[in-house]
């Protein structure tokens, strides 16, 4: 990932820990390329409610991924993205806890 890459994707980070529907999309955002299958996937109309600096480092995420010639995942934010999972979808992560 490049530098405007990360900067990006570490943002939409820090704002999917918020508590606002802008998170909430954000998160929603994040976690569909994390996982899809089980943590949901993520609606393009969401774009529209979220403001443009947001939806431009989504645009950006977006863009590098599908650059990519086999499938990357951000595994060196995972501590994140799971505080994302525990605070966005605490039942899928309950779950995961009792698996682990």
């Amino acid at each position: 990932m490049d530098e405007i890459t990360r900067g990006g994707f570490e943002r939409l980070l820090r704002i999917a820990r918020g508590d606002t529907h802008q998170s909430r999309r954000v998160a929603n955002f994040i976690l569909a390329w994390w996982n899809a299958d089980s943590l949901g996937g993520f609606d393009l109309a969401d774009l529209f409610a979220v403001d443009a600096a947001i939806a431009a480092d989504m645009a950006q995420v977006f863009n590098h991924v599908a650059s990519l010639s086999v499938a990357e995942y951000p595994n060196e934010y995972r501590a994140e993205i799971e505080a994302v999972i525990a605070q966005w979808r605490p039942e899928i992560w309950a779950r995961s806890l009792l698996t682990a």
